[in-house]
């Protein structure tokens, strides 16, 4: 049976973005340079997991009617990892609770913010240009689509990064923390500058 795109692509309910580089392209352990980032996927979301779990079956029929020579293979890399289980929650406790899938493009995905509903009734996007704004620790919407692969011998399923909707900020991942937080008790008087505050 012949799987269309639509059956692998999946629109995420609202995930926390981790390891991000949707502005700027990174390489991974030399490898080539593509857009990413890592969506952590909370446990009691049931309709992505399933909705995943669907995408990737289909991707894997994919792969055995195009890649794999009619079979699918007993041992697969597949796209959906366990952060109980798969991560160093000492060294990434935000991981706890979660699953997570790395989603990587070798083009730019389209970043918006949702700025609210038309005149025909449809949700309104508009482009995010700050860098800044979209960072790991933040929450968004993507759309994903997952695919088979059969690279130097690997065989799996990896998603694709299609788009991403930015909807809530959240704390800084990494441990960077906002200028508001760290100066927010602290007293300037002593440092005014007629100078420099005009």
């Amino acid at each position: 049976m012949t799987q269309d795109n639509q059956s692998t692509k999946v629109i995420t309910g609202k995930v926390r973005l981790s390891f991000v580089a949707l502005f700027t392209p990174s390489s991974i352990d030399g490898g080539d340079e593509k857009f990413s980032a890592v969506l952590m996927i909370p446990k009691d979301d049931k309709n992505t997991l399933k909705m995943v779990k669907a995408a990737v079956d289909a991707a894997k029929e994919n792969g055995k009617s195009k890649k794999w020579g009619g079979k699918i293979p007993p041992s697969l890399d597949l796209p959906l990892h366990d952060g109980d289980t798969e991560k160093d929650l000492d060294k990434y406790p935000e991981f706890a609770d979660h699953y997570y899938i790395n989603a990587k493009s070798n083009t730019k995905p389209e970043i918006v913010k949702p700025i609210g509903k038309g005149a025909d009734g449809k949700m309104k996007f508009q482009e995010i240009t700050d860098t800044t704004e979209v960072y790991s620790g933040c929450y968004a919407r993507v759309s994903i689509n997952f695919y088979p692969f059969d690279k130097k011998g690997n065989k799996g399923v990896a998603a694709g990064l299609n788009s991403v909707v930015k909807v809530q900020d959240g704390e800084f991942l990494g441990g960077r923390s906002s200028a508001q937080d760290d100066f927010a008790d602290v007293e300037f008087d002593d440092y005014e500058d007629d100078d420099f505050m005009s």
